[in-house]
């Protein structure tokens, strides 16, 4: 999975903040294109073809990626890549195994595609699962009432129970923007 890009460009001098103007490749969200779908926060997953299952890898700058390692993804302004490393090997393998093991969904009927791993034990559980949990990306609810301006979003992200959206274009193209991009601007 590439990096989505967040709606609007941020600050070059600070990289958490952003600035109020969109970014180019995002300008079809202010257009009004697009559904926006909830943004599960958890860790990515992603089922390949093969019934492989890979774990979401940001390797910094300098560091050496992990053995099998797959970079899909480098960010120029940063110098991080992003890939995929074997689910295995990763540090969600324990929690990702539970899931397939204690879940509702039996692992033969998970279909290729990408998966947020939500549990009690990622990102302080603001999902509200009380076990390891594979979420389908594209399964994930519709926000009908997201605002596609700058101002609007901030101020409906301000009470929205989640991290934020991820605007999914017909064509596949996808836009996100977090709670906390805009909470201090």
């Amino acid at each position: 999975m590439r990096k989505i890009p967040t709606v609007f460009l941020r600050d070059p001098a600070d990289q958490d903040r952003l600035l109020r103007e969109v970014h180019p490749a995002c300008q079809w969200v202010l257009d009004g294109e697009g559904d926006a779908l909830h943004k599960a926060d958890g860790t990515c997953m992603l089922l390949g073809a093969d019934r492989r299952w890979w774990a979401r890898r940001q390797v910094k700058p300098g560091k050496t990626p992990p053995p099998e390692w797959q970079e899909v993804d480098f960010d120029e302004v940063t110098g991080k890549r992003f890939g995929w490393e074997p689910v295995e090997q990763s540090g969600y393998a324990k929690m990702w195994r539970e899931a397939l093991d204690t879940g509702d969904v039996p692992e033969a009927e998970y279909t290729p595609g990408t998966y947020e791993l939500v549990a009690p034990r990622i990102a302080n559980n603001p999902e509200g699962v009380d076990r390891p949990t594979l979420l389908k990306h594209e399964d994930l609810p519709v926000r009908p009432g997201a605002p596609r301006t700058y101002d609007g979003l901030r101020d409906w992200l301000a009470t929205y129970p989640g991290e934020g959206v991820v605007f999914h274009h017909p064509d596949g193209r996808m836009a996100k923007i977090k709670r906390r991009d805009v909470m201090d601007a």
